[in-house]
């Protein structure tokens, strides 16, 4: 089994029941479990436009599938949930995507792990941190504690609300 964790982000159609439907999706697919759920934050889009705030959350999940595997059912869950890719960055239903994948690093046209954008943005690290030791050094290196101090926490807002209503970790 490899560990992953995944990334969630939503600002249309009620993001916290986006948030739910796809982590119970995930639960419930065959080769992967969730391991590890993050608290829900709020985050200013960061994106072209008037967008509503993001809830974001981070998974740690157990797989047998591979990177690109996981990607495809990622993106087809998120096509499930109603998201239509056309503004870059522009507001969306779901929004999920791999950060880390064991220790691998991977770099092609449809994949980059580790997430390449994810050591500046603090609705990824602070969510990781609820889920994965400080210490954790990623495949760049670097340890998430020490992201974490280099990443202001800006606007970023810890909700009371959280995924796991709506399922049962195992």
């Amino acid at each position: 089994m490899s560990t992953a964790y995944i990334a969630l982000g939503s600002n249309l159609n009620e993001p916290l029941g986006q948030l739910r439907e796809a982590a119970a999706a995930i639960q419930g697919w065959e080769h992967s479990s969730i391991e590890a759920i993050s608290k829900v934050y709020t985050s200013t889009a960061v994106g072209p436009g008037d967008q509503p705030d993001y809830l974001n959350a981070v998974l740690k999940i157990s797989t047998q599938l591979s990177p690109s595997a996981l990607l495809e059912k990622l993106q087809s869950q998120e096509t499930i949930q109603g998201r239509i890719r056309t503004e870059h960055w522009g507001a969306r239903t779901l929004d999920l995507d791999i950060l880390l994948f064991d220790d691998l690093q991977i770099s092609t046209p449809n994949l980059e792990i580790p997430h390449p954008a994810m050591k500046e943005r603090s609705f990824v690290l602070y969510p990781l941190a609820d889920i994965a030791k400080l210490e954790m050094v990623l495949p760049c290196g670097s340890e998430l504690g020490t992201l974490l101090n280099l990443c202001p926490r800006d606007d970023l807002l810890h909700t009371q609300m959280t995924l796991n209503n709506n399922f049962k970790l195992e």
